[in-house]
């Protein structure tokens, strides 16, 4: 007699970074898991975008925010953002969450050192890639989107409301409120802002070129920069001769820096950074001239220059939120069928390079200073 099949138990954990309304599992995808013999267990959350009875409703376990710590060692934690920086407690179950701790970002170790003490796994959802070495799943498309729609928004402040600080950013029900917004802001200056996007062909690129389009901006002010127009390495002097700057490069390796201080402090046409990149504290950061995330309710950071222009950058690590049904809908369909090879996961490719990168990188964390 056959043993019966093991079943795969993903546990939905609640968000807990403020201002996170989106979802690594949708309703619909947890519906679609369960039908193939997943067990879905769900923690409750007044801040995602979906509600608890969506779940409940699609066949899920519902449990409290945080009961995670406590599950079953066989469940995959399954999230999108990192987990509290105040917790070090190791981790002995296996994750799959945006861990941002592959790149040497600030504070890696201690995040990888929660696994190595808890003999745990982390698949990173940044890095589940297909044999082309192309994400499976990525909420680049908007983030782009929405990093052009707060990038013509700062400006368009600066416009009516100089000097004066600029709101918290909230969640919209659906991107055509959010259009409708930008252009109303756009009517009443009687003008529109030249943007230029880094990036441009892929995932986030595309999505910042898509916003603004929609948002009314003729295709002459949308200055598109890809890999072609970066061969030649950086600074690039160009940036400066557009209002807003959205970078959407996926940085892999050390490059020349886009602006400097001197370029800032020079002639500029430039008052908006949006970083969507968001690369922070990577050590190759290629806009060198902030060092911190801002958030929803402090959006943009005024940066210093000799040039009295203002000149302000945002640096939101969760823009998607912005819009998160479209977002989490779109980016749970794209992995769900990375998703349904878990029960195979031992030789399923895309988990087995996950699965090999992370013990490189705990690996790495011996060598590294």
């Amino acid at each position: 007699m056959s043993a019966a099949p093991v079943t795969t138990h993903l546990w939905l954990r609640e968000e807990t970074k403020p201002m996170e309304h989106r979802a690594a599992l949708s309703p619909e995808v947890c519906k679609q898991l369960l039908a193939q013999g997943f067990e879905i267990t769900v923690e409750r959350s007044k801040e995602r975008i979906f509600a608890d009875s969506e779940y409940a409703d699609a066949g899920c376990t519902l449990v409290e925010g945080g009961a995670w710590r406590n599950a079953p060692r066989d469940a995959i934690i399954t999230g999108l953002k990192e987990l509290p920086e105040n917790d070090t407690t190791p981790l002995p179950h296996t994750h799959i969450m945006f861990a941002h701790c592959y790149k040497q970002q600030g504070g890696w170790k201690d995040v990888l050192s929660r696994f190595s003490e808890g003999n745990g796994l982390l698949y990173d959802l940044e890095f589940l890639t297909d044999d082309s070495g192309r994400r499976v799943a990525a909420f680049g498309f908007y983030a782009g989107f929405t990093g052009a729609a707060v990038g013509i928004d700062a400006w368009c402040h600066q416009q009516l409301n100089a000097g004066a600080k600029y709101p918290t950013i909230k969640a919209y029900p659906n991107e055509d409120v959010l259009i409708a917004e930008t252009k109303a802001k756009l009517a009443q200056i009687g003008r529109v802002p030249r943007i230029m996007v880094m990036g441009a062909l892929g995932r986030c690129g595309s999505g910042a070129v898509s916003y603004a389009r929609k948002a009314g901006i003729p295709e002459e002010n949308i200055l598109q920069w890809d890999m072609a127009e970066t061969a030649k390495g950086g600074p690039f002097p160009e940036i400066m001769d557009a209002d807003i700057f959205v970078n959407c490069i996926y940085l892999s390796a050390k490059i020349p820096p886009f602006v400097t201080q001197e370029l800032l402090d020079g002639e500029r046409r430039l008052s908006v950074i949006v970083d969507v990149s968001c690369d922070t504290t990577n050590p190759f950061n290629p806009i060198p001239i902030y060092s911190v995330n801002t958030t929803f309710d402090n959006a943009l950071l005024d940066i210093e220059s000799a040039n009295p222009k203002p000149l302000q950058l945002c640096s939101i690590d969760h823009l998607p939120t912005m819009l998160p049904r479209e977002a989490s809908n779109q980016f749970a369909s794209d992995l769900l069928p990375t998703l349904l090879q878990l029960p195979a996961r031992a030789s399923a490719p895309v988990w087995t390079r996950a699965e090999k990168l992370f013990h490189d990188k705990i690996e790495s964390m011996a060598t590294t200073d």
